[in-house]
């Protein structure tokens, strides 16, 4: 384990940051000032197990600024999580400290065990960051570990020797461009791949590296299409001035991409079936046949069989087509690849943006894999470059994720204020009905006050000595939380204060919850605060076993 640096020009601090470290087993190794840390970063050797695992430093100190530390620690490490400490809590050190990419803010005086819980979230971040780093370093051109995903790399290799037309099918955004760059840059064509043997790379017209030409069908106007594909001869119509060569001219000795296949014009369909017939072509106002190698490859998010069914799409230039098929899966069926595809999208907007990438927690990672991502693979990318931009800190947490995510993640189903049966027909709660359950049975014995919009399945899974009717309720609740609280006290029960705040809290969000139907911005509204502070509030009482305990 390597050591953490505390650079801090108060002694106590040091010693009481050094003792508590050493009692979680955590090494480290303090300094007084940013100059010596300079000096020992710089006596260190590549690798060297003396570097430091996190870096805890103050603002102010003699001998330099811990923001211009950060700034030059940054360019040596831009992986190392700082956590920046200060007695001067004002806005303009917080903002600094996270544009200088900061893992953390930690304003003087500090709670111990906060402290040391927020270093070893850092740590263990630091670890996950050095074997994502180590994996990142070759990134392949495609990310996937789930077996959907792991069958279409197989695809890709056995394919990777010839020549053959494929039809990529899947939802929109789910990479199909990404699949087909990657099945050209397999292959003879495409460089990577070999030629079958006994065959003349010549005598089939292949280019090593060809082109690649990607063209959207759906894109491009029907009047407009036949010329970019084909190309059109001088004065062929109003506006052709020269001769423009078509994309399968583009691309000839390469790939041709035709994307969105299913909403080529049918008068086009006819064409393109020629070409892939004898490889033979017309520009537009021309009368000399060109011939060009292009190996074809489309895709669709149609469903091409129905629309052979409906007349719209030719059957001879499906089949011509649908030479060898590649389903991509949809995001929501492959979830486990949504952590490392996250952490690769951050790297990359953190490129591209020219600031440090940020970091996500393995909450936050989870809310996101429960989404169903419509938008698929390129709405994951959105998000993430969105999280770059919008994230107010290093470390993205569950509060920080985008509106549709937190809007959706306690999205009840038909009815939030009835029971659902699963396929075995056993009666399952809903997300309300779950909260709404899970609170009221929170409370030690005392009765519990419910309002009458309880769902039966709720009242019918508590014992009717914990529901006092609803006549009861009142003023009467303020005398019951006092006598709570004087008999837990008595007892000598421990955080008391934070029990029955938990408490309570849990109650007013079950309230608000039942009353809107599930709706957590409404709920939010009513009870008169923020729709990231409901959220937050939730997550930590469910943290605290508040909203799970039965």
């Amino acid at each position: 384990m390597k050591p953490i640096w505390i650079v801090d020009d108060d002694q106590s601090i040091r010693f009481v940051l050094e003792k508590a470290l050493l009692r979680e087993n955590l090494p480290t190794r303090s300094f007084t000032n940013p100059r010596d840390v300079l000096n020992a970063l710089q006596n260190l050797e590549e690798g060297s197990d003396l570097a430091p695992q996190i870096l805890i430093s103050d603002i102010r100190m003699p001998g330099g600024s811990g923001l211009d530390l950060l700034e030059k620690v940054k360019l040596q490490f831009p992986a190392l999580p700082v956590i920046i400490m200060t007695a001067y809590s004002d806005l303009d050190s917080a903002v600094s400290a996270f544009q200088g990419g900061a893992f953390e803010y930690l304003p003087k005086p500090f709670d111990v065990p906060k402290a040391v819980e927020l270093i070893r979230r850092a740590v263990d971040e630091s670890l996950r960051e050095e074997v994502t780093e180590v994996r990142m370093l070759d990134a392949p051109e495609m990310l996937g570990q789930a077996p959907a995903m792991q069958d279409v790399f197989r695809a890709i290799g056995k394919l990777s020797q010839s020549n053959v037309t494929v039809m990529i099918t899947g939802e929109s955004g789910t990479g199909k461009e990404l699949v087909a760059r990657a099945l050209h840059k397999h292959s003879p064509r495409g460089g990577s791949g070999g030629v079958a043997t006994g065959t003349d790379a010549k005598t089939l017209g292949i280019v090593r590296e060809g082109p690649f030409v990607a063209i959207n069908t759906a894109a491009i106007p029907k009047d407009l299409l036949e010329s970019e594909l084909f190309g059109h001869e001088r004065g062929a119509f109003t506006g052709a001035q020269t001769m423009r060569r078509g994309r399968f001219e583009q691309a000839d000795g390469g790939t041709l991409f035709l994307d969105e296949i299913g909403d080529m014009p049918f008068d086009l369909q006819t064409r393109l079936l020629r070409v892939l017939s004898d490889g033979h072509f017309y520009r537009v106002g021309g009368h000399n046949a060109i011939k060009t190698n292009v190996r074809v490859i489309a895709a669709t998010h149609q469903d091409l069989e129905q629309r052979v069914k409906e007349g719209s799409f030719r059957e001879d230039l499906f089949h011509r087509l649908n030479v060898i098929r590649l389903r991509l899966p949809a995001l929501r069926q492959r979830r486990e690849d949504i952590p490392m595809l996250t952490k690769h999208f951050l790297q990359q907007s953190a490129k591209q943006l020219g600031v440090d990438p940020k970091r996500i927690t393995d909450q936050a990672l989870t809310q996101l894999a429960a989404f169903d991502f419509p938008g698929n693979v390129r709405q994951l990318e959105n998000i993430c470059h969105w999280l770059t931009v919008m994230s107010p800190s290093q470390v993205i947490e569950s509060k920080d994720l985008p509106p549709e995510v937190l809007e959706a993640s306690v999205a009840p189903g038909p009815s939030a204020a009835t029971a659902v049966q699963d396929a075995s027909g056993v009666a399952t709660l809903t997300p309300v009905d779950a909260i709404i359950l899970q609170t009221a049975s929170a409370a030690a014995t005392a009765p519990i006050a419910m309002p009458g919009t309880i769902p039966t399945t709720v009242l019918a899974t508590l014992a009717p000595e914990h529901i006092a009717p609803v006549a009861d309720v009142g003023a009467k609740w303020e005398d019951g939380l006092e006598h709570e609280a004087f008999a837990l006290l008595l007892a000598g029960a421990p955080n008391v204060w934070d029990n029955l705040t938990q408490r309570f809290e849990a109650r007013l969000i079950a309230a608000a919850l039942n009353n809107t139907k599930g709706r957590r911005i409404d709920a939010a509204q009513q009870l008169g605060i923020g729709r990231n502070t409901i959220t937050r509030k939730i997550q930590e009482l469910e943290a605290a076993d508040v909203l799970t305990k039965r």
